[in-house]
């Protein structure tokens, strides 16, 4: 399973270590952006509170993705209009299922810190359901 946003940097590596440690290493789970973005310090301290961690994370395209692991996923969950429209084009020529799951941006908050951390917090939140209810993890 592949979960795709903008710059791989928020929405999509929050979904991936989610999956992973709901499903350990019963799924092959990845993540990929359209562009390559910089890695979000939010989201470490978000998953941080839920006893998850994602330090090894490296922000990829989709590209990198392909060239550094192969694109051996029945299962694209974009989570932004720009990874959907993108792997709508993949699935031209490769047949894979996709699902876009319309998340916001938290990077578009405002406020102070913990304003800002709350919207990290609600996409964490309803990545988690999301995912539990498509797959009924555990």
């Amino acid at each position: 399973m592949l979960f795709m946003c903008g710059q791989n940097s928020v929405r999509s590596p929050l979904a991936a270590a989610l999956a992973k440690h709901l499903f350990g290493r019963s799924l092959y789970i990845g993540s990929a952006g359209v562009m390559k973005g910089e890695i979000d310090p939010f989201v470490s301290a978000v998953l941080d509170e839920v006893g998850l961690e994602n330090r090894r994370h490296r922000p990829q395209t989709l590209e990198e993705l392909e060239e550094n692991e192969g694109l051996g996923f029945d299962l694209v969950i974009t989570l932004s209009p720009d990874a959907h429209h993108r792997a709508l084009e993949l699935t031209r020529t490769n047949a894979i299922a996709i699902e876009y799951w319309p998340t916001p941006d938290p990077t578009l908050a405002t406020g102070n810190r913990e304003q800002q951390l709350d919207a990290y917090r609600a996409v964490r939140d309803e990545l988690e359901m999301r995912i539990r209810a498509r797959f009924r993890a555990r």
